[in-house]
């Protein structure tokens, strides 16, 4: 393992680097938002997510690349919601009047605590107290980042509360599979264990349907590319597919596939939901892992979570945390070769 000092946060605090390896992969880990800004596999020449060169691009531009997003991540309507009777309003960062993310102070833009490190991993802590961008109760929260030998990268998210609250996390790396982010992914292959997905508003916020993904864009049951038009238009994927209707164990999820490099990525996770966005506003003028600024759908996110929109919907799997109990996901993200 290897720390480095990568820049300073807008508060002055040191934001580290550090570098995990094992088997095939290494990773770079930042403790701004716990983020991984760095993937890379053996034998390819290409990062594997997208990531920024310069720290300062970070809280400046950037849209959650490799970070924890919570402590409610996706929109929350109306930047407000009812729990147990009582109605808090949190930080209408999203449009002027929805939550994005748990605001702009969310775990997304904390410098967490590294707490322990080895050769393969890192664990990190941080604590978003009570009343943060308007959520109750101080919530301590812990993530681990593993690479196993066989190409797995292990994320364990934890947290407990000492209020009731929301309590819904995910990783948020975007990857390229083939070159970086130099091209887009549209001709990725996808595989995705989801009978029926989210429909969302303009705001890109669920409406309250569950639908069967069957004879849809969002039809991903057997492998197929992003690429997908309708009414003369790529697709804006940015929905979540549901894949069970609680917290459960370990299971298979998605599969992605790049015929260039011949990469795959095979997802498990504990989680009841996975959403996938397919960079549709991702491109700025930031100069990226690869020496260039990234474009248009230049990496997806396949982000294991709660499905998002559930206080509005009580038929939706809650993210509500209480005293006494534990906050608990497990992701893997298996990297390998075709021919392998």
């Amino acid at each position: 393992m290897n720390s480095e000092i990568f820049g300073y946060a807008p508060d002055g605090q040191v934001v580290h680097r550090l570098t995990i390896s094992n088997g095939p992969l290494t990773a770079k880990i930042i403790n701004w938002g716990a983020a991984i800004q760095d993937l890379r596999m053996e034998s390819h020449p290409a990062p594997l997510v997208i990531g920024y060169r310069d720290f300062a691009d970070y809280p400046a531009h950037s849209p959650h690349l490799g970070a924890i997003a919570g402590r409610s991540a996706n929109r929350i309507c109306n930047a407000r919601f009812d729990l147990d009777g009582t109605v808090y309003e949190v930080e209408p960062n999203f449009l002027g009047c929805h939550n994005l993310h748990g605001g702009s102070k969310g775990l997304g833009h904390h410098v967490w605590k590294i707490t322990a490190t080895g050769p393969d991993f890192v664990s990190l802590a941080t604590v978003s107290p009570d009343g943060e961008m308007g959520f109750p109760g101080n919530l301590n929260v812990n993530c681990t980042y593993m690479l196993n030998a066989d190409g797995t990268l292990i994320v364990r998210l934890e947290a407990v509360t000492d209020r009731p609250t929301i309590c819904n996390l995910l990783h948020h790396s975007y990857f390229n599979l083939d070159d970086g982010g130099e091209g887009d992914v549209l001709d990725h292959q996808f595989k995705i264990a989801g009978d029926a997905y989210l429909p969302v508003d303009e705001a890109l916020i669920p409406d309250g349907r569950v639908l069967p993904v069957k004879d849809t864009a969002f039809d991903f049951r057997e492998f197929r590319p992003l690429r997908m038009q309708e009414n003369g238009r790529q697709v804006a994927y940015d929905n979540n597919f549901c894949l069970a209707a609680a917290r459960g164990p370990l299971r298979p999820c998605a599969s992605v596939k790049a015929a260039r490099s011949g990469i795959r990525l095979d997802i498990s996770t504990t989680e009841p939901g996975i959403q996938l966005y397919a960079g549709n506003t991702m491109a700025n003028d930031c100069i990226g892992l690869t020496g260039k600024p990234y474009g248009k759908h230049a990496g997806f996110c396949l982000e294991p979570q709660i499905w998002p929109g559930a206080l509005e919907y009580p038929y939706f799997p809650q993210p509500i945390l209480r005293p006494g109990d534990i906050y608990a996901q497990t992701s893997h993200f298996t990297f390998s070769r075709e021919e392998d």
